[in-house]
């Protein structure tokens, strides 16, 4: 499988999200934080967006996203438990596993997820991480997990005209959870848990050492 190439669409499909602002729909509001949805055009379930302010430069807050091992995404992000390297395709490309921990009172089981993942940069200063499901041989499904899979994800932080001290951190999920949940649960999931990742990550890059 060609990594690279499916590293690259996703960011290709994640910045043509984050342009178009056509079709999107207020899920739910916290603060100055905002969820959106519409379908998915990847499978059956739906596209999220949040968007929000966080106080701290680009680069700081990127600290607490970075899809790296050992990183400090596991100690902040109440949905992932673990996050793990498989394989390191080129110097901006990895393959990863990320664990996530049993949710909506246990109703969700643990999960674990196998993408390529690509962090980019653009010209406007804006870091992100873009991610997307695929296999790989040292990383078939595991017991005590249901795989799940993300289609095109991620985040960007990015620079905000005149406020040095503040980022716009923009985030997409679209994520089959599969299993056999009702899709009143799901559909309730995400935009709390993604409000909840946004309080988490401001609170986070207070207390970075900077």
């Amino acid at each position: 499988m060609d990594y690279t190439e499916a590293a690259r669409s996703a960011a290709d499909k994640l910045l043509s999200y984050s342009k178009d602002q056509t079709g999107w729909k207020l899920c739910k509001r916290a603060g100055e934080v905002a969820v959106y949805w519409r379908p998915s055009s990847e499978f059956t379930g739906n596209l999220y967006k949040g968007e929000g302010i966080v106080m701290g430069k680009p680069e700081h807050v990127w600290e607490c996203l970075k899809p790296e091992p050992g990183g400090l995404r596991v100690k902040w992000d109440n949905n992932v438990d673990d996050f793990q390297l498989i394989e390191t395709v080129t110097d901006d490309v990895s393959v990863c596993r990320t664990i996530t921990p049993s949710a909506a009172m246990g109703i969700i089981a643990p999960r674990d997820f196998v993408d390529v993942v690509l962090v980019k940069r653009y010209e406007d200063g804006s870091i992100t991480s873009n991610a997307t499901n695929v296999e790989h041989p040292s990383c078939s499904p595991q017991r005590h997990f249901v795989r799940g899979f993300n289609h095109p994800c991620g985040c960007f932080c990015v620079p905000v005209s005149g406020e040095p001290m503040k980022t716009k951190v923009l985030s997409f999920f679209q994520t089959d959870l599969s299993g056999y949940l009702p899709k009143s649960v799901v559909e309730s999931f995400f935009p709390y848990s993604m409000t909840q990742f946004y309080s988490n990550l401001t609170k986070a890059v207070r207390t970075l050492d900077v």
